[in-house]
């Protein structure tokens, strides 16, 4: 006798209720929640655009500490180092235009296809919200100062000398709320930080959850982690504590720039269905509206890095992971990741970056007309969009559980 519907829906129910309760992945995957990954993106916008060595980018570092601590991390620590501001700041705007055979992009893609302008917006009265303008003003002192990045980290049990490094950067530009870039990549850092140091919760491997600062200055905070933890690795200290203030570095994974994937810029219309032209007469491209079809993760490891052969690997086990435990958004491999904080250690250790688009293909096309812009608000995201990045969050979570070994105990 075949089963009734409602007696096939409640079997599969309850066969996923049982595989919840036997695979600590799905039961940790489980975890994150929408609702609550936008709240903490929405927590950092309180902090505009946290551009490195102000204050707001001060208040904001002690907001993530304190966040940290609250979860459950009672080893926060910070990384300091000396940094030099240059006398100009800002990047060259890209030009409208383009088409197949394009310019190479950064990291070696190839740009194809319709192009927006990109740039770094460095003009504070180009953001028409005086509340947010004046949130914003402080600009960052000429000169050499005290800069920070905020880590915690999760003590395995049985392997306390072996770690993976989860991260992202927390300082922005623009002139915005940086909610995207990369509020988005800081509060999936602190989402999986809350649910690996949740009661109960036990890895064999330790993880590390670091929020990088200068990252929009050339990756300065996590350049600064390489050379001042690097030869440390895997020390015991005190000796015959058992304790390991940086266990050896079994992988890194940045986050950066999560939520944006609506496609191609294409061709803005007149009323009459034909395309507007600029001034010189060449077609003016807009992004899309919604959220395209096709969105995905983007999972990048460096081709010419050093460890790019065990990068590869660690990215298809992203891959694997989340064609097993992500819920609404697929994932692509690539090849050419730039531009972002694991490149300081992708010639020292297997690395690879999450993020929305491609870094050097789509993003160095203009797929996000909010990058570096007083338009990367909060508000101006959907939920299609938060949910791509809620996405990234369950992959690596997944990923990052299955290789530290972890559990999920009574407390």
């Amino acid at each position: 006798m075949k089963p009734t519907v409602a007696l096939s829906i409640a079997l599969a129910f309850a066969a996923n209720i049982a595989h919840a309760q036997t695979d600590p992945v799905s039961t940790l995957v489980g975890q994150l929640e929408l609702e609550k990954y936008k709240a903490t993106i929405k927590s950092l916008t309180r902090f505009g655009d946290r551009r490195q060595g102000t204050e707001r980018n001060r208040q904001a570092l002690d907001w993530i500490e304190a966040q940290l601590k609250a979860y459950g991390c009672s080893n926060v620590e910070r990384l300091q180092y000396q940094f030099t501001e240059p006398a100009t700041r800002g990047k060259p705007a890209v030009a409208a235009g383009g088409g197949a055979g394009g310019p190479p992009g950064q990291g070696g893609s190839t740009l194809f296809g319709n192009r927006a302008p990109t740039g770094v917006n460095t003009d504070p009265m180009k953001q028409p919200d005086e509340r947010l303008r004046a949130l914003n003003a402080e600009q960052t002192p000429q000169g050499t100062s005290l800069r920070e990045n905020v880590y915690c980290t999760k003590i395995g049990k049985t392997r306390p000398d072996e770690m993976y490094i989860v991260s992202a950067h927390m300082d922005g530009i623009g002139f915005g709320e940086a909610a995207n870039d990369d509020g988005s990549g800081t509060a999936l850092v602190m989402e999986l930080a809350r649910i690996f140091n949740a009661p109960g919760v036990e890895t064999d491997r330790s993880i590390r959850f670091a929020l990088w600062n200068n990252e929009e200055t050339g990756l300065n905070g996590a350049a600064a982690y390489v050379e001042q933890r690097k030869n440390l690795q895997g020390i015991e200290s005190p000796k015959g504590s058992g304790k390991y203030p940086e266990p050896r570095w079994l992988g890194m994974i940045q986050h950066d720039m999560m939520m944006f994937d609506h496609g191609m810029p294409v061709p803005k219309l007149d009323d009459a269905g034909k395309p507007v032209l600029d001034a010189k007469g060449h077609p003016v491209y807009v992004l899309p509206k919604e959220q395209r079809a096709e969105a995905d993760v983007n999972i990048e490891f460096q081709s010419n890095s050093k460890q790019a052969e065990a990068s590869a690997r660690l990215a298809w086990d992203f891959r694997a992971a989340n064609d097993k435990y992500a819920t609404n958004y697929p994932a692509a491999v690539g090849f050419h990741m730039t531009n972002t904080d694991s490149t300081p250690f992708m010639d020292l250790v297997p690395s690879i970056s999450l993020r929305e688009n491609e870094r050097g293909q789509q993003i160095g096309s203009g797929w996000n007309p909010h990058w570096h812009q007083p338009t990367d608000l909060y508000s101006n995201y959907s939920d299609k969009d938060f949910l791509l990045g809620l996405n990234a969050a369950q992959t690596t979570l997944a990923g990052v559980a299955r290789l530290v070994g972890a559990k999920v105990v009574k407390p």
